[in-house]
């Protein structure tokens, strides 16, 4: 049984990955903006002891104290900041704008390493010392063939070079630190078009991550165990 904190709860593959956690038997702090507004973690929340819900934007400093106020000195085993956003979905190159990849930059890239940052002295109290980040493929600089997607991808691509980073820092602590490519998921950013369900893929992300061993920190991997060119 692990303490897991979860970002980006509210629906698709965070929501699944609360499920999947606590169907293991772990505990979970399951985090969105409103989770209270989230009618499916209130009734998970109702039913199961080992749920936590938490408030957090991540496009607000001032939720990340709260939420450091809320756990106080309580461990955590493994962080999976799973929340993000894709942006305009008309941002092609002609009307990209400055505002636009700003916001995706910060909540993408930016607020996740502030956030694990805020959770160190959480993370060392845990005994897993397991930190995930959800990536995307689309920030594979080997794997665009189809160009596009310019604020996504750079986003994401910036997100694994400081996970990249953030591995060698934490190696001399033991931390797994993990940059992780979902699969392309039938959920409101992947669309109706994807190739997988969130239950595959939280199944995947979630095997990925307990089974990680220290050669694998920094790596860049899908949620079938597949190494992502960077």
């Amino acid at each position: 049984m692990a303490d897991y904190l979860i970002t980006g709860t509210n629906r698709g593959i965070g929501l699944e990955l609360v499920k999947q956690t606590l169907a293991q038997g772990h505990h979970v702090i399951a985090t969105a903006r409103d989770p209270e507004a989230v009618p499916a973690l209130k009734e998970l929340a109702a039913i199961n002891p080992a749920l936590t819900l938490a408030p957090l934007d991540l496009a607000d400093a001032d939720s990340y104290d709260a939420l450091l106020g809320r756990l106080g000195d309580r461990p955590i085993d493994v962080l999976i900041n799973n929340a993000g956003i894709y942006g305009p979905r008309d941002a092609v190159f002609g009307k990209l704008q400055a505002d636009d990849w700003l916001q995706v930059f910060h909540v993408d890239t930016i607020a996740p390493l502030l956030l694990t940052q805020k959770l160190m002295p959480n993370l060392r109290q845990g005994n897993e010392r397991r930190i995930a980040f959800m990536s995307s493929k689309m920030g594979s600089v080997a794997d665009n063939g189809s160009g596009g997607s310019y604020i996504y991808r750079t986003a994401k691509s910036a997100l694994n070079q400081a996970v990249k980073s953030l591995s060698i820092d934490l190696q001399p602590e033991q931390f797994i630190v993990l940059s992780l490519h979902p699969g392309w998921v039938r959920t409101d950013m992947g669309g109706p078009n994807g190739l997988i369900d969130t239950e595959t893929s939280a199944n995947g992300l979630l095997s990925v991550i307990q089974q990680a061993g220290p050669v694998d920190s920094g790596a860049f991997i899908a949620y079938d165990g597949q190494r992502i060119p960077w």
